[in-house]
C-alpha cells in the first residue's frame, strides 16, 4: 500500500515524526507521497527530515488555493517557486496540492484561478502530474485542466468528494482519482458508488493526514497507517478483496508519480 497524500512535513507530526513512520511501514505502508505547501518555508525545510527518516517518501509541492492571496501583486513569483521546488526539493515528482476552494473563499476566486492555470501550465511544461484539490469549484476546475493543460497534464484529483459525473470527468481528463477517509463516513454515499466506477488503473488510496481521519478514528489526528481503512472500505464497495485494492492502488500510483524524475 502507499498512502498518496499525506502532509507528514505539517507541524503537527514533527513531535512524534517516527512513531508514525513506524506505525505506517508495520501495516505494510511502502511509501508515501507528501504533499508541500510552498508558502511554508518551515514545512518546505521539514521534509527532509521525513525523507531521511524515510526515504521511500516522495514529495509533491505547489501552492494551495487557499494561499493564493499571497501572490495578488507577484503572480510570476508562483512560477519561480515552483520551479526551484522542482530544482532542490529531493524526490519531488509532481506539482500540487494545487486547484480551486469556493467554499472557503480564502483568496480572490479570479485569483485563485490564475494561480492554478500558471500551475497547471508549469507542470505541463516540466512534463510533472499534478495533484488536484477542487471544492464546489468542478467546472473551472476541469475547464482550466482542459485549456491550461492542453490534454498533456496527467494528474489526480485527490481526498475525491464528487459524484459519478465527476469521477467520469477526470477520467475522461487521463486522470486518476484518490479516495480518503471521507469514504468511511456513513453519509458518504455518493462518493462509494464513484469509487465503484473508477477503473483498478486509476485507482488511489490516501489519508490526506493529519486531516479526515478515518471511521472509528474520527476527531483523531490521522496518520499514513490509517489508510488501510480506506483500503477496506473500498474492497468492501468494490467487491475486492483488500490485497486487490493494495496491489492494484500501489500499481496505479507508481504509473502516475514513479517515472517522473
Amino acid at each position: 500500500m502507499i498512502d498518496s497524500h499525506c502532509h507528514l512535513a505539517d507541524d503537527t507530526f514533527v513531535p512524534d515524526l517516527e512513531d508514525v513512520i513506524e506505525r505506517a511501514q508495520s501495516v505494510g505502508l511502502a511509501g508515501a507521497l507528501c504533499v508541500i505547501d510552498l508558502t511554508n518555508s518551515a514545512e518546505v525545510d521539514r521534509f527532509q527530515r521525513v525523507r531521511n527518516l524515510w526515504p521511500a517518501v516522495r514529495c509533491a509541492a505547489g501552492v494551495h488555493p487557499h494561499q493564493a492571496g499571497k501572490y495578488a501583486d507577484a503572480v510570476d513569483e508562483v512560477d519561480r517557486q515552483v520551479r526551484h521546488a522542482v530544482d532542490t526539493l529531493d524526490g519531488l515528482c509532481a506539482v500540487g496540492e494545487i486547484g480551486l476552494d469556493y467554499h472557503y473563499d480564502f483568496a480572490p476566486r479570479g485569483l485563485q484561478r490564475e494561480v492554478f492555470g500558471r500551475q497547471v501550465g508549469l507542470a505541463r511544461d516540466l512534463s510533472l502530474p499534478v495533484v488536484i484539490h477542487t471544492r464546489e469549484a468542478e467546472e473551472d476546475t476541469v475547464r482550466i485542466l482542459r485549456t491550461e493543460g492542453r490534454g498533456e497534464v496527467r494528474g489526480v484529483f485527490h481526498c475525491f468528494t464528487g459524484d459519478a459525473d465527476l469521477a467520469g470527468q477526470a477520467l475522461d481528463l487521463g486522470f486518476h482519482v484518490s479516495f480518503s477517509g471521507i469514504v468511511t463516513f456513513p453519509k458518504a454515499t455518493e462518493i462509494r458508488e464513484a469509487a465503484t466506477m473508477v477503473p483498478p488503473d486509476r485507482l488511489l488510496v490516501e489519508t490526506d493526514s493529519p486531516y479526515l481521519a478515518p471511521v472509528p478514528h474520527r476527531g483523531k489526528r490521522n496518520e499514513p497507517a490509517w489508510v488501510t481503512r480506506v483500503v477496506e472500505m473500498l474492497a468492501d464497495v468494490r467487491k475486492q478483496t483488500p490485497d486487490e485494492v493494495a496491489a492494484a492502488t500501489t500499481s496505479a500510483f507508481a504509473s502516475l508519480f514513479m517515472d517522473t524524475r
